[in-house]
């Protein structure tokens, strides 16, 4: 068991680290762009992110569900299957990135609209938007390298790229936005180009003499897709529900408070990236570990592993809530160059309230993950679809209409709790399953 206890520490510490720095991705140009252009970039901002969180949930739903597969395959020595598990992957990948590609190049305007842009912020929403979609099969192949590089035993390295890329695109930020005054399109190349800096760093685990991975040319099977598809499903959804979030939430705000209002729910909603990571931090750390030992019939370990990252989430959630409650004007201020004080009121107001969140978001993360981990995606799913989609947003509507900003700030917190006593039944079934 200390075995265990230290791979636990080690995969989880690098992972958080790994998660945080992609996390930074958009929280590094919601400083800059707030700095650079001010809260109509902002708003464009914000307008934009419900497409990076679907595309980026797609290739995490690859990328975790392929690695998820592949460690279930080493645990019980199909080597054949792990052969081919990285090639259909890398097939799947790049079929949906073409689809994102496409409409960059055809329907970028269409879909500025779509996602709530108007006159003050069309032009600026288009330039950034149409750069991310361009970029789609970098930011999928990143997110599909990173899965399977720390699946194979080289977490250092998947945490390597995944700082590397953050950093690039931290320096990127500054350079292209106030060196060379390239505005909103600085910014989207900045982020656009960091992951190629990633992969730079992932790509020398191919030479490694520990790599079990390689790409083959294999026939395409849409039931090994399909497998994927199931067992990354949770990722896709946490994902492309913070987006529709985002996108439900963008509109009522702008129907409420307009334009500031959704620039004040920007810095909230960025920095909750920046928290939801450790989360995801800790369920990436742990699914290699909880794969291989359910895969080996080692269930002592596996329930070992989900008690230490339920009790660090819930640990880590509470000295975050504590930041978040106490530094919230300083932090506020730092995104809000123009010292608006309706942005600033918002935003502190918000934070309050949203925040108390975050032990719930936590808990319903790692439950999602170690459910898939153990070949359970169905119940996965549900917890996923249930807080993204089937109660957060009658939520969001409901509550809007009692409390205004109030209503929209508290919708998250009582989704999150209530998914959190459905995450609380299906571990005790699951666990009950294991001491048989």
């Amino acid at each position: 068991m200390k075995e265990i206890t230290k791979t636990f520490c080690r995969y989880v510490s690098m992972n958080i680290v790994g998660m945080l720095g992609i996390s930074f991705y958009i929280l590094a140009d919601t400083f800059f762009i707030a700095q650079g252009i001010g809260a109509d970039g902002l708003t464009a901002l914000n307008l934009v992110i419900p497409v990076y969180n679907l595309f980026h949930g797609i290739g995490l739903m690859i990328g975790m569900g392929g690695a998820t597969r592949y460690s279930l395959a080493l645990g019980t020595g199909n080597e054949t299957l792990r052969r081919n598990i990285f090639s259909q992957s890398v097939y799947y990948m790049l079929l949906c990135a073409a689809v994102f590609v496409s409409l960059g190049i055809t329907a970028v305007k269409p879909l500025s609209l779509l996602l709530g842009a108007n006159a003050d912020t069309l032009q600026l929403t288009v330039g950034y938007l149409r750069i991310l979609l361009i970029f789609t099969p970098f930011f999928m192949c990143n997110n599909l390298l990173i899965c399977f590089v720390r699946n194979d035993s080289a977490p250092q390295r998947s945490m390597a790229g995944m700082l590397a890329g953050s950093l690039f695109n931290v320096i990127m930020d500054y350079v292209l936005i106030f060196v060379f005054d390239m505005g909103m399109q600085g910014a989207a190349l900045a982020t656009a180009a960091s992951p190629l800096v990633s992969m730079v760093v992932l790509s020398g685990h191919f030479i490694h003499k520990k790599n079990k991975f390689r790409f083959h040319l294999v026939r395409p099977s849409v039931k090994c897709l399909a497998d994927i598809s199931a067992l990354g499903s949770s990722s896709l959804i946490v994902e492309v529900s913070s987006g529709i979030v985002m996108l439900v939430f963008n509109l009522l705000i702008l129907r409420i408070s307009g334009n500031i209002g959704v620039a004040a729910y920007g810095v909230v909603a960025n920095i909750a990236l920046v928290l939801t990571a450790i989360f995801n931090g800790i369920s990436q750390g742990i699914q290699p570990l909880i794969s291989q030992n359910f895969g080996r019939r080692n269930y002592p370990a596996v329930k070992q592993v989900l008690c230490y990252a339920l009790v660090l989430t819930l640990v880590l959630a509470l000295l975050s809530y504590g930041l978040m409650y106490f530094a919230n004007e300083p932090i506020v201020a730092l995104f809000n160059k123009e010292k608006n004080p309706t942005l600033q009121i918002i935003a502190e107001n918000g934070m309050r309230l949203y925040f108390t969140a975050l032990p719930f978001i936590g808990i319903n993360i790692i439950t999602a993950t170690f459910l898939s981990s153990v070949a359970s995606p169905k119940q996965a799913f549900v917890l996923s679809v249930a807080r993204g989609i089937v109660v957060v947003i009658p939520t969001a509507f409901l509550l809007a209409a009692w409390f205004d900003l109030n209503g929209i700030w508290m919708t998250i917190p009582v989704t999150e709790l209530f998914v959190s006593l459905l995450s609380a039944r299906f571990l005790k079934k699951r666990i009950k399953y294991f001491s048989v």
